[in-house]
């Protein structure tokens, strides 16, 4: 069994809520509660969220890939907790980063194969959902539950490591059809809502791959396909009563930093060119690699 940080209970207590001197703080915590709550850890989660959002917002990465791995190696909160509030980080930033790219006129998302890829994304969204719960339901103790996130997350951000680096020797696609955009957008919103991570590296790898986008589109496009699976992720968790307890501070300062990051990482992805984005890209995978390796042993 995982243990968690000197000043927390074993993980295995942490089933639902944050808690702090070996007690759970409610939903809204009283004044005095707050107190007691060191401000490292809300100062944590924002710099978490807001870092992660800028790099998701250049990247095209969403944020959450940084956001759930990041936030489980510290072993604050349930691994059903930092899912959602990682979907709610993910959701504002891309929320605020397609809507401005939008009213500005600078979008670079094709609608004729986004918005299909969106659709699909939505529906894989409440269904990405559904696995994850169906899957937390077969384990008594929720670590293993953390574990085959990380282990999916590996797995996925290795394969696409290994993708980005060989990119200019494989040969793309340029599909048009749109049921197979509606299906591969299915597929990555399975994939964004089991694992919490909004969209992630994925994304990347399928715009590059099956519709020939270079970085900058392929980054607007994915988060335009992120933005549709966590708004269906987030109204399932509200519709089904599944949505796990926390300090609703967490949340707040966590939309807060997914927000000023979405602003921040769209002003930076302006001023540098495709192979600064690439191989911050890079950076990113071997950093979420290391994490997830560590997440791996200490849930197990």
């Amino acid at each position: 069994m995982r243990q968690s940080a000197a000043f927390l209970p074993p993980r295995g207590q942490l089933l639902a809520g944050v808690y702090w001197g070996g007690k759970r703080m409610p939903l809204i915590p009283a004044r005095k509660d707050l107190d007691k709550m060191s401000g490292y850890l809300y100062g944590l989660f924002l710099l978490i969220s807001f870092g992660a959002s800028i790099a998701g917002a250049i990247c095209g990465i969403g944020g959450g890939v940084i956001i759930k791995p990041t936030l489980d190696a510290f072993g604050v909160l349930s691994v059903s907790a930092i899912s959602f509030l990682s979907g709610c980080t993910v959701l504002a930033m891309t929320c605020y980063s397609v809507i401005k790219g939008k009213m500005s006129g600078e979008s670079l998302v094709d609608m004729k194969t986004g918005t299909p890829l969106a659709i699909g994304a939505a529906i894989g969204g409440v269904v990405g959902k559904s696995m994850f719960q169906a899957v937390s339901s077969l384990f008594a103790d929720k670590d293993m539950v953390g574990a085959v996130q990380a282990a999916c997350l590996l797995v996925i951000t290795l394969g696409t490591l290994i993708y980005t680096i060989k990119k200019d020797k494989i040969h793309t696609h340029h599909v048009t059809n749109s049921v197979i955009c509606v299906l591969i957008g299915l597929v990555l919103g399975i994939l964004s809502s089991f694992l919490g991570i909004g969209g992630g590296p994925i994304n990347l790898v399928v715009l590059f791959f099956f519709f020939s986008m270079d970085t900058k589109a392929a980054a607007q496009n994915s988060l335009y396909i992120i933005l549709f699976s966590q708004i269906t992720g987030l109204l399932n968790s509200l519709v089904t009563g599944t949505v796990p307890e926390f300090s609703i501070w967490l949340l707040v300062l966590m939309v807060i930093g997914g927000i000023f990051g979405g602003m921040s990482g769209r002003v930076i992805n302006k001023r540098i060119d495709e192979k600064v984005v690439d191989k911050l890209f890079l950076s990113l995978m071997v950093v979420i690699i290391g994490i997830n390796l560590y997440n791996i042993y200490q849930f197990m």
